[in-house]
């Protein structure tokens, strides 16, 4: 280790040759992102701004911040494989990133430590918090699901208040079961406030214990037991949620408070059925498509209203009818269930945006989807399904700005969601539409990192690698996507999403060929 090295576990970044090592094998990374790691390198710990990043690394050129998005969350990747999920790069919310990591002889620890300028967090205009998962004390892995499921239901009554940032469940479960102090989970979600909490279901009994933690002092600012009949527990998630806000923010007033209470399903069993069908709800693939569909369907013969249960059906049939051989009949039951969830989904923004999403996709009715998404981002401006899906749709539809800027924001909220290959393919498309073809390629490599089996990712990064001259590994990728679909072809996927020449004609003509 020489004095222009610097120690990041496995890795080791080489400031003279600017390169990045991991057991001194050269890791694949792209030039720029190299230079964002080299900067942030230099600054030994301190903030680095996002201005003085972008006028760093882009220092010829007008780039926007989801630019730096994407290769910080690119850099993150390509170092948490090694670091056991963790990244030395932290965000600090309002002001830009640092890199936590030892510099010269390695003398300091790797990741974890303070860095070398003490940091103060800003106050910022718009709180944000992140729910951690919460631990099952029933002795059986089995209710992990409905625990999980209480996390869901907490997260999402607190993204409808509208000066509340909810990070996403999905990247708070990122430390599950990891003993990381509380004070780094804030720093790596960018989160001031953190709720912790454990749940024990016995019969016909619900007992659950919460309390909020300031993730800047360690501080506990509200705890709270519950021992409750499980018919309660609708309301009494209600009342967790009220009430950590309350704590937050004493003088809430109670029209705030109402923004928390929405439409529940008529039967609790049906609501147990939706949780089961959750984690094959999103994956747009057909095969977990059929493992949810049966779920959502005995949901809706326990509560035939159930928008949840609805619009999650109809995300299912869409993903059986573009990714399943083009069916008809799945075309019209995607639609039929995003129709039916609007009848009484019209205040849960997670449905309204499954439904826009079907309803751009294989109704081809932008209008409504485009009001569907507004509806949902009012109600929610934290809500990463209707910031991903109507990112997507944007893209597709040429508003590329919107794109970017709602991909972006699904990113920051959560910035460990395995379901962030939807957003990055929001990127892929605007940045390949704007014939910005290397940011579009940095897109489409996170995508593909985060959901390998998806093969439309790796169909944009072929297109992408093709455009920037790397036809080899786009031949590379191109067959991939054959192996893994073989009845993949552009006809068939531009079915869905041909709906704006401009944007697919050029994928169609040069891109996925």
């Amino acid at each position: 280790m020489t004095h222009g090295d610097i120690a990041l576990g496995p890795f080791r970044l080489d400031l003279v040759r600017r390169a990045l090592l991991r057991d001194e094998i050269p890791v694949r990374l792209g030039s720029r992102a190299i230079d964002l790691l080299c900067a942030l390198a230099e600054a030994k710990g301190a903030v680095v701004s996002k201005t003085a990043l972008i006028e760093r690394v882009w220092p010829s050129e007008v780039v926007e911040e989801n630019t730096l998005h994407v290769h910080v969350s690119a850099l993150r990747r390509a170092l948490a494989d090694g670091l056991g999920g963790a990244s030395p790069i932290v965000t600090v919310q309002g002001r830009g990133y640092r890199l936590a990591a030892g510099e010269g002889s390695g003398t300091h620890p790797l990741i974890g430590v303070e860095p070398v300028a003490e940091i103060e967090l800003p106050v910022r205009d718009h709180r944000s918090i992140a729910v951690l998962p919460f631990t099952n004390l029933s002795n059986d892995p089995a209710e992990d699901y409905f625990v999980d499921g209480m996390v869901e239901e907490i997260i999402t009554g607190l993204s409808r208040i509208r000066w509340l940032s909810a990070i996403a469940r999905n990247s708070s479960m990122a430390f599950r079961g990891r003993n990381v102090p509380l004070q780094r989970i804030g720093r790596e979600l960018g989160a001031r406030y953190l709720v912790e909490g454990m749940v024990r279901r016995g019969g016909d009994r619900v007992r659950i214990s919460v309390r909020l933690v300031d993730a800047e002092s360690g501080v506990q600012l509200w705890a709270e037991r519950y021992d409750r009949q499980y018919g309660d527990l609708f309301a009494l998630q209600d009342e967790i949620t009220v009430t950590v806000i309350g704590a937050i923010e004493p003088s809430l007033r109670r029209a705030e408070m109402e923004r928390v209470a929405r439409k529940r399903p008529e039967s609790l069993d049906a609501y147990d059925q939706v949780l089961r069908a959750m984690p094959h709800v999103h994956t747009h693939l057909a095969a977990d498509a059929d493992v949810a569909i049966p779920f959502l369907r005995n949901a809706l013969s326990l509560d035939p209203h159930y928008a949840a249960a609805h619009a999650s059906l109809a995300l299912c049939f869409h993903s059986r009818f573009s990714r399943g051989g083009l069916r008809e009949e799945d075309r019209l039951a995607a639609v039929f269930h995003a129709r039916a969830s609007l009848r009484d989904g019209a205040d849960d923004p997670n449905s309204l945006a499954m439904a826009g999403f079907v309803i751009s996709l294989d109704e081809h009715d932008q209008a409504t989807a485009h009001t569907l998404f507004d509806r949902a981002l009012e109600i929610s401006a934290s809500g990463v399904f209707a910031l991903r899906f109507s990112a997507l749709i944007m893209a597709w539809s040429g508003r590329s700005d919107i794109a970017m800027e709602r991909a972006g924001r699904a990113i920051e909220l959560s910035p460990f969601d395995p379901l962030n290959f939807v957003a990055f393919n929001a990127l892929a498309i605007a940045r390949y539409s704007l014939q910005d073809y290397e940011a579009s390629r940095d897109a489409a490599l996170q995508s593909v990192a985060y959901s390998p089996s998806f093969s439309v990712s790796r169909a944009f990064l072929a297109a992408a690698l093709w455009r920037v001259g790397a036809a080899a590994d786009a031949a590379q990728h191109a067959q991939q996507v054959r192996e893994s679909d073989p009845s993949f072809s552009v006809d068939r996927f531009g079915v869905t999403v041909a709906f704006e020449a401009r944007v697919f004609a050029p994928y169609a003509t040069r891109g996925l060929q």
